[in-house]
């Protein structure tokens, strides 16, 4: 593995998750909305040590800042590790994310209806994620070839 694959392949996961989900969200009404958790979880977090919550606008662009960033260090994970299980770890990573997505808010204090609220919007979830892994893995698989060239 190396840093530039790692860093590509998570940032491209994590690009492509928030893309689809920004997207999908616009168009179904069934869409998952991961702003909505990740606004909440802020906001929590924020309260509980006192601290001004800020605007929506503005607190939608600090939690789309997290998710790119955050997304980006769990994704570089694909590359890891022996690289002919590259591709399984993206799949695993997406995999763990989005049945994550589904069933830690609830345990978490956090509302489970952006993720949770009908069958459709759980597979959503899911596919979101694992999109996001499967595009980490291919994305540091395809950075690696060009490095080793």
């Amino acid at each position: 593995m190396k840093l530039l694959s790692a860093v590509g392949g998570g940032f491209a996961g994590a690009a492509v998750l928030t893309l689809l989900h920004e997207t999908v969200r616009r168009l179904h009404t069934e869409a998952p909305r991961m702003d909505l958790l990740g606004m909440e979880a802020i906001s929590k977090s924020l309260e509980a040590v006192n601290v001004e919550v800020p605007e929506e606008d503005n607190l939608f662009k600090i939690t789309m800042a997290g998710d790119i960033i955050t997304n980006s260090l769990y994704y570089s994970l694909a590359s890891v590790g022996d690289e002919k299980r590259m591709l399984l770890r993206g799949i695993v990573l997406g995999l763990a994310a989005g049945f994550g997505a589904v069933y830690l808010p609830k345990p978490l204090g956090l509302d489970e209806t952006p993720s949770n609220r009908t069958a459709e919007t759980k597979l959503m979830t899911v596919g979101l994620y694992l999109a996001g892994g499967l595009v980490a893995s291919l994305t540091s698989k395809l950075i690696e070839g060009k490095t080793h060239s």
